[in-house]
């Protein structure tokens, strides 16, 4: 085994016999899997190098601008083999990756990382990627918001029956049921917005973020090493830094990242059940293409997979939350190791995953195929139980007693259904109700309306779209023009 596995790696065909990560392979975008390769993550490593020697080469320290510019040419030019064989022997992510710039920029290693501590590169580094990600699940989440208000519009005043307790209750439309999922992504974009918001850059703090070498370095300018830290913040594109750090920033910015991600796990999984739930009905459906196959053995199942498969991705984002609030939790003094090996998996697979979702959930919006007529027959089922009221008044007004009409229409009603749930007829009220002599003047068919039950429901989708959404369209316009990303699978 261990021949065919060497002989493999040397004709690089190993892929298949590895396990592969298939938030990658199956689900997530390139450029969200981009945004956390090793790649994008050891040439921000170099830019903070160049950011920092620019800024003291800028500020008098013994740096040159050959140095700099030297630095400046080979950020992308990373040789990740000569890298792994000096993390192999230096067993020092960091330290290894100096030497292998060092390699490539023999001039300048001497200046590389100066008066820097790993977490100068590591967290830094994080923090662009964190913030570059947000920005990318910020504009997918603003493409799910807008095409889900537009579904909603469309059917803004389509009656449906309305569920509390997954039990029949007073109808609502199909429209305003997707104001609902759709508000919870508002109220998720408003997070994604005030973590963006609140983002600040680790910056130039040190070993144990006293900024002690810095100091050295300055000869006791105070002053000196805090315009270092704020010249490094603002060319790594920051407006602020975080006021004070151990070595590391404050996991409880990862916890509340991996929340704000949660959050957009939540909505997509009550969203996708809802889903489920009323395919099952055969109310709605999510799309279902031409050649797809259902069901290995029952041929004729259309599966709501999609909706499934994004309630388990999502399901996965939201169990990562509990690992970054327990990271953040036991960290210790200025800083403990065991968060590193951990954050290497929760980041990046947060964002994969959520990535992931709300490609499936604009997928799923895009292509969900309404059914009327059969929104229609299960409403009609139920109706006459939702209508009681409405009998029990007109009862009234053609001159009978209430509280008569009252127990009569119970006594009907616990018949009625009876002859659904034990004989399984169908719904026989209206007609129980016109052989009662007590409504014999009453126009019961007139109450069988549902457009008499719905309420403000369309008019609350117009306000809605209005005053909601409206105003993140404003905002976003040019996230709006993205299309649908394919399904990789």
């Amino acid at each position: 085994m261990n021949s065919l596995f060497a002989a493999l790696k040397k004709e690089k065909k190993l892929s298949h016999h590895i396990y592969e990560n298939p938030l990658i392979s199956r689900y997530a975008s390139q450029e969200m899997s981009q945004l956390w390769s090793a790649q994008k993550k050891h040439s921000t490593w170099r830019r903070l190098w160049v950011a920092l020697a620019e800024s003291q080469h800028e500020m008098g320290l013994p740096v040159t601008a050959e140095q700099v510019e030297s630095l400046r040419a080979t950020i992308d030019d990373i040789d990740f083999d000569l890298a792994a064989k000096y993390e192999k022997e230096l067993r020092h992510d960091v330290m290894a990756h100096v030497h292998t710039y060092g390699d490539r920029c023999p001039d300048s290693m001497a200046i590389i990382h100066l008066g820097a501590t790993s977490c100068f590169v590591t967290d830094n580094s994080e923090l662009v990627m964190i913030r570059e990600s947000l920005e990318r699940v910020r504009a997918r989440l603003v493409s799910v918001i807008d095409h889900l208000a537009k579904f909603a519009h469309e059917y803004r005043g389509l009656p449906c029956l309305g569920f509390t307790h997954l039990q029949p209750a007073q109808p609502t439309t199909v429209g305003k049921r997707a104001t609902l999922w759709c508000y919870d992504l508002i109220l998720d974009l408003e997070e994604v917005e005030h973590r963006l918001e609140k983002l600040r850059f680790r910056g130039v703090k040190g070993t144990t973020g006293t900024q002690a070498t810095f100091l050295q370095l300055f000869q006791g300018d105070h002053a000196k090493v805090d315009e270092l830290d704020r010249r490094v913040t603002e060319k790594m594109g920051f407006i602020d830094r975080y006021a004070v750090t151990g070595q590391t920033y404050s996991r409880k910015v990862d916890a509340q990242v991996l929340s704000a991600l949660s959050g957009i796990g939540q909505s997509a999984h009550k969203a996708g059940n809802d889903v489920r739930i009323l395919q099952s009905r055969k109310e709605l459906e999510e799309p279902f293409e031409k050649n797809q196959i259902g069901s290995s053995a029952m041929a004729y199942k259309r599966n709501p997979m999609r909706s499934e498969r994004m309630c388990s991705l999502a399901r996965f984002a939201i169990s990562l939350t509990a690992n970054a609030e327990d990271t953040a939790a036991t960290q210790w003094m200025e800083r403990t190791l065991d968060d590193s090996a951990n954050r290497r998996l929760s980041l990046p697979q947060s964002f994969l995953a959520i990535d992931a979702v709300l490609i499936l959930y604009r997928n799923i919006v895009d292509g969900m195929v309404v059914y009327p007529k059969v929104i229609e027959k299960h409403l009609n089922e139920e109706l006459p139980f939702m209508a009681t009221e409405e009998f029990l008044m007109a009862g009234v007004e053609a001159g009978g007693d209430r509280q008569e009409l009252h127990e009569l229409i119970r006594v009907h009603s616990q018949a009625a259904g009876a002859e659904v749930k034990v004989r399984g007829g169908q719904n026989d009220l209206i007609e129980r109700l016109q052989k009662d002599p007590a409504f014999k003047d009453c126009d019961l068919n007139s109450a069988l309306d549902a457009r008499k039950y719905i309420g403000r429901a369309p008019e609350q989708v117009d306000a809605f779209i209005a005053e909601i959404i409206e105003p993140v369209r404003q905002r976003y316009q040019s996230d709006l023009a993205q299309g649908a990303e394919d399904l990789k699978v």
